[in-house]
Parts: C-alpha cells; sequence; structure tokens
C-alpha cells in the first residue's frame, strides 16, 4: 500500500544525454574546440624543434649570459659591449620604459588642455584645437616619427654652431645638452624626493578623512610644498652636501658632460606624444559633455568661475567616463614605443633584434619582446584598473 505524502519531494526526473539537448551540444562543442586548440599548439611546437634540430640550431636562453659585444648609444645605466646579453636587454627594456613613462604624462597633460580647448566658447581656440586631433590622428605615427627625426637632424646646426640660449644648454643636431647634477648627495636627494611623494599621498588621504568627520580643510598645498623642499635638502645635508653641476663642454667634434637629450629619443618623445595626445583630448572632450549640463548650471550659480567649475566639479564626474578608454590609449603608447627602431633609438627592440643577429636565436628573441610588453602593459591596465574601481560610484 503507498501513500502520497505532500511533504515528500519528488524525485527529479534523470537527465538523458541527448543532441538536441543544448546544454550537450554546448558541452561537446567545447570539447572539440579545446582539442583543436591543443592540437594546433602541439603541430606548432613539434614542427618548429624539428626544424630548429635539422638546421642544427639550439635552443633555451642560455646567451643571455654570454658577452654581448655591441654597443648602445643610450644607457640608462652602466653598460659595456662586455657585459651580457642579459644586461644590454635591461637597458633596452629601460630606454623603452622611459619613453612610455614621459610619453604617458605628457600625452596626458597635452591632451587634457587640447580636449578643454576643443569645448572653449573661444572660437579660434575651439577650432585650432579641432584642427589640431583631425590632421594628427589621422597622420600615421610612423610617418610623424620620421618627420620630427629628420626635422632635429637635418635643421639643427652641428655643434661648433650650436644655439646657446641658456649658459650650459646647448641645442644642435646632437641632441639637446643641459647641465647635470653629480655627487654622493644625488641619491639622497632622489631618495627624499621619492619620500616627499608618498608623504604627500599619505598626507591627501589622511587629509580627506579629517575633513569628512570634522569638516575642516587639510592645508595639502603647504604641507606637500614643505616636503617637497625640506626633504630633497635634509638628505643633501646628511650624505655630506657633496655635490656639484657638471657643465656640458665642446670638445671637439662633440660635447662632453653633461645631460643630454638624444634626437632620436626627443624624435620618439615628440611622435608619441602629439600622436597619442589627440586621441587622449577626444576622450577628455567626451568625457566632460558626459557630465550633465546641469552640473554646470548648479555650480555657476553659487557664482563659481567657469575654470573652477571645471576643475571641482566637471573634470572629478568626467574621470570615470575618461578612464576607461585613458587606459586603452596609455596601452597604445606603450606597444607603439616600439616604432623606435626605425629611428634608431636602442629600446628593447632594437637590442633584441640586435642579439638576434648576432645568437640566431630569433624564438627565444622575439619571445623575451612579447614578455616584455606583456608585463608592461598589464601593469598599466592594473593600475588604472585599480584606479577606476576606487574613483567609480558606490551605490548604497
Amino acid at each position: 500500500m503507498t501513500t502520497n505524502n505532500p511533504q515528500v519531494p519528488a524525485a527529479a526526473p534523470k537527465r538523458r544525454l541527448s543532441w538536441n539537448d543544448p546544454g550537450v551540444r554546448a558541452v561537446v562543442y567545447q570539447v572539440v574546440a579545446l582539442a583543436l586548440v591543443a592540437l594546433a599548439v602541439w603541430f606548432l611546437v613539434s614542427n618548429t624543434l624539428h626544424n630548429l634540430q635539422v638546421r642544427n640550431i639550439s635552443t633555451g636562453f642560455g646567451f643571455i649570459d654570454r658577452e654581448a659585444g655591441f654597443a648602445i648609444g643610450e644607457t640608462p645605466i652602466d653598460y659595456t659591449p662586455a657585459n651580457t646579453y642579459g644586461r644590454a636587454i635591461v637597458v633596452g627594456l629601460l630606454n623603452t620604459l622611459r619613453a612610455a613613462v614621459l610619453g604617458i604624462i605628457l600625452a596626458t597633460l597635452l591632451g587634457t588642455l587640447i580636449g578643454v580647448g576643443r569645448l572653449s566658447k573661444n572660437w579660434l581656440m575651439a577650432k585650432v584645437c579641432s584642427v589640431y586631433v583631425e590632421t594628427m590622428r589621422n597622420v600615421p605615427l610612423l610617418l610623424q616619427l620620421f618627420f620630427w627625426y629628420a626635422l632635429i637632424t637635418e635643421n639643427m646646426p652641428g655643434p661648433r654652431q650650436a644655439a646657446n640660449p641658456l649658459p650650459g644648454v646647448f641645442i644642435s643636431n646632437r641632441g639637446l645638452k643641459v647641465p647635470a647634477l653629480e655627487g654622493a648627495s644625488l641619491d639622497f636627494i632622489l631618495g627624499g624626493l621619492a619620500l616627499a611623494i608618498i608623504g604627500t599621498i599619505v598626507a591627501a588621504h589622511w587629509g580627506k578623512k579629517r575633513q569628512e568627520a570634522t569638516g575642516q580643510v587639510f592645508p595639502l598645498g603647504r604641507v606637500a610644498l614643505g616636503l617637497f623642499i625640506g626633504l630633497p635638502i635634509l638628505g643633501w645635508l646628511v650624505s655630506g652636501a657633496s655635490l656639484k653641476l657638471d657643465m656640458p663642454e665642446l670638445k671637439g667634434f662633440n660635447f662632453s658632460g653633461g645631460l643630454t637629450l638624444s634626437p632620436e629619443f626627443a624624435a620618439l618623445l615628440a611622435g608619441l606624444v602629439i600622436y597619442t595626445s589627440a586621441f587622449i583630448a577626444e576622450v577628455v572632450r567626451s568625457g566632460i559633455q558626459a557630465v550633465n549640463q546641469g552640473q554646470w548650471e548648479a555650480a555657476g550659480s553659487l557664482g563659481l568661475r567657469r575654470s573652477r567649475v571645471l576643475r571641482l566639479v566637471i573634470l572629478p564626474q568626467a574621470l570615470r567616463v575618461i578612464i576607461p578608454p585613458m587606459t586603452s590609449q596609455y596601452l597604445n603608447l606603450t606597444k607603439n614605443s616600439s616604432l623606435a627602431v626605425a629611428i634608431g633609438y636602442p629600446d628593447i627592440v632594437s637590442v633584441v633584434n640586435t642579439t638576434m643577429n648576432q645568437t640566431g636565436q630569433a624564438i627565444e628573441g622575439i619571445l623575451i619582446i612579447m614578455a616584455a610588453y606583456l608585463t608592461v602593459s598589464l601593469s598599466i591596465s592594473v593600475f588604472m584598473n585599480w584606479y577606476n574601481k576606487r574613483i567609480a560610484l558606490v551605490e548604497r
């Protein structure tokens, strides 16, 4: 005798495998796709290894510890041809990072000014900014690099006829020469600047929390000025005040001493900044226009000038729209820096190309370049995504 108990749930019907079931088809498609990808990877790897073996080409990264034997024109760290390929690659990577970091900073500043200028009520300024954006965005970057390099190297005078606008500053087709600081105190001064940056960030965070709790405005500007002046001076005094100015001098057919901004680096930086700033300008313009017009009117009703409304009210809200596409532009600038090889700037692509020509390790060289750009790009993406999340609106 069976009883029907309404509290006991009925057993779920068994699911039968059928091609008509969308879930079954989805699993089969994914397994087949994964198998095809694995087969393609196996074929490429095995075919490559076989071809290398037939041609007696060794594989591996053992060449990194061998002597490089070639010079590099610009070296942010000590390097000689007697150093290893590994150190040469590090020099190339640092040159790439130098161009990318300075390019991002300058392109952001210039692009923001151009983007705001396009929205100006001054007709002439708005039109000039519009022409700049439309022109620079539609001229290939490689062509711009050639233009700036030719302009610097062919239209500038030689070292003996170099322009001398300021004491110790020389402009010629060999680049820009400026005085440089030397001495044991330099590292301590730079350390003081780094501590000042960290201290300013900490003070800004604490001041914001204090203002939210008490309503009192923290004088961040004066504190930051004191840190940026006081800490480097303190580092200079602690290190024994050992610092001198190295002035460039004309010796023979070139300058010696001082700090050099080479024509290759100047052309690369100019091309990257001018080209990318045109895209950043459009990002900034669209971000500002995304803010509701009522924000302008509400801030204007308080008697704020238009410049203060833009800085204090509009731009902080526009950042939530600007940051995601701005990240893409930063990544594009970093990857576009690989075109430096066309004008002779020794970035990582140029250095690794020389390494491949000498060692024959083409696959390993390409992997090094890919890993370098992948690491830098992912680092930029992680930082920008963190900042975007930090400024995002939080719903309650």
